[in-house]
């Protein structure tokens, strides 16, 4: 396979994964602002902006900390990377230049979702908000979907491995800002303002129901972390991403007969998460642990790119 071609593969990966990311975050937060306070409210826009790295554009951008304003930022402002409209785009962009290797329903989905944006963007009140977030999901459940039915070989491969490193980053980024900067300041920990918080972690991650059905004791913030850190029965846990990123790189060696420094900084990382205990993490300072994991994931993205000549 050309070096430009896996590239492509790889980096639509990575911006479904990451549009899919966003627009349940934006469904997430919606759903708490409603049920918060007005400070509250705004500190979880401002998570939410955090989370995305995309806080600084906005203050730039000179709009009013609100729902609809970030809200739109998110979705549709097409000024920045981390909207969910310039992801799709560069998804299509992507797409475009490896059409020939994806199957009719894999593109259509990566149009469908592009499409969306087309008249849906006059308002942004909760309900309109949620309507446009439920449409891109939709549209990249139906590219999960194609995906899954597409032929088990580097195309696909290349697509999972740039899913798997994008996911990392986000539950990485994703827990950490809720551990390190979200409670309001005045709020008890373990009050109303925090568990609405970290249930909106568990929504955004898609796990209420996983959570409940692996914690009995209710809801604590120590079993969040666990299950985002260490269960690989979740699919956006770290110890999951880290599995997958393994397991794609393998594949691509085999495949290709041949391994590389990508290789080796996967491995490393799953030996070590493998004997992450969550106690220890949040003792020694969960949010080292986190922005250390987020600085390797960005070195062994450069090690992928290196190891399969994208640049």
């Amino acid at each position: 396979m050309l070096s430009r071609t896996a590239a492509s593969l790889y980096w639509l990966g990575r911006y479904i994964e990451r549009a899919d990311f966003v627009a349940r975050l934006v469904e997430a937060t919606v759903r708490l602002d409603v049920l918060s306070t007005r400070s509250a409210g705004e500190d979880a826009w401002r998570s939410a902006l955090a989370v995305t790295e995309t806080a600084e554009p906005f203050v730039a951008s000179d709009q009013p900390l609100t729902r609809e304003a970030v809200a739109r930022f998110l979705i549709s402002d097409a000024s920045h990377p981390g909207s969910i409209l310039r992801c799709l785009a560069m998804a299509r962009d992507n797409a475009r230049a490896v059409r020939i290797a994806l199957s009719r329903e894999a593109w259509q989905a990566v149009n469908g979702a592009w499409l969306i944006f087309d008249k849906r963007m006059s308002r942004l009140d909760p309900s309109a908000t949620l309507a446009v977030v439920d449409a891109v999901k939709a549209e990249t459940r139906g590219f999960e979907g194609a995906l899954h039915r597409m032929l088990r070989n580097q195309t696909t491969l290349f697509i999972r491995l740039g899913q798997a490193i994008e996911r990392t980053d986000n539950t990485a980024r994703l827990l950490d800002v809720k551990y390190h900067i979200l409670l309001p300041e005045g709020e008890r920990v373990g009050g109303l303002v925090d568990r609405d918080q970290w249930t909106t972690i568990l929504q955004t991650v898609s796990a209420v129901t996983a959570y409940r059905w692996l914690y009995s004791e209710g809801l604590k913030p120590s079993n969040v972390i666990d299950l985002l850190l260490s269960r690989g029965e979740l699919p956006r846990s770290l110890a999951a991403s880290t599995d997958e990123t393994v397991g794609a790189l393998t594949a691509l060696a085999k495949l290709s007969g041949s391994q590389g420094a990508a290789d080796r900084m996967a491995r490393t990382r799953q030996a070590r998460v493998a004997k992450t205990r969550t106690g220890d993490v949040i003792t020694s300072g969960l949010h080292q642990h986190l922005q250390a994991m987020i600085a390797e994931n960005a070195l062994l993205h450069d090690a992928i790119g290196r190891q399969f000549k994208f640049h």
